[in-house]
């Protein structure tokens, strides 16, 4: 007849106890073990690591080969490809050497404009003169405006 009594304490203790005990001791001959084929496998692991790198070193400098001379040159003319058919159509504009070149044309006949101007100025101040009995001729002025003489003379 089965009982539904629990059983005591104690003996639930000792029982836990003696699993523990032997999940202990599994514990340390499976580590033992563990430890015994590693160091049996380290030498043909190393040594099959050596001849996967041996195998691969050739493949890889044969992918960079290639990738340096077949693949990024096609992979470089596609990108310019594209980049030339995004780029926008240029804009019809006056570009700035051209409208610097006209500023400077401009600039020009102004200045050929003053320099005119201020001859035929001299030239009147000249045929003025003339009735005094003193010819100024535009050679004999100066920048500063001073004649032969270092004497400032006004138009008016």
């Amino acid at each position: 007849m089965i009982s539904i009594r629990r059983k005591p304490q104690d003996e639930m203790l000792t029982r836990l106890g003696r699993v523990q005990e032997a999940a202990r001791q599994g514990a340390g001959r499976c580590q033992e073990g563990a430890s015994v084929m590693a160091e049996r496998m380290m030498p043909a692991a190393q040594e099959q690591l050596m001849v996967m790198r041996g195998w691969s070193a050739p493949r890889l400098r044969m992918a960079a080969r290639y990738v340096e001379s077949g693949l990024a040159p096609r992979v470089s003319s596609f990108l310019g490809d594209v980049a030339q058919r995004v780029e926008p159509p240029n804009r019809n504009r006056p570009r700035r050497g051209a409208v610097m070149a006209m500023m400077g044309v401009v600039a020009a006949a102004g200045m050929a404009g003053v320099v005119l101007t201020k001859r035929d100025a001299v030239r009147d101040m000249a045929k003025g003169s003339g009735e005094q009995g003193e010819a100024v001729s535009a050679d004999s002025m100066t920048v500063s405006g001073s004649d032969v003489d270092g004497k400032v003379q006004s138009p008016h």
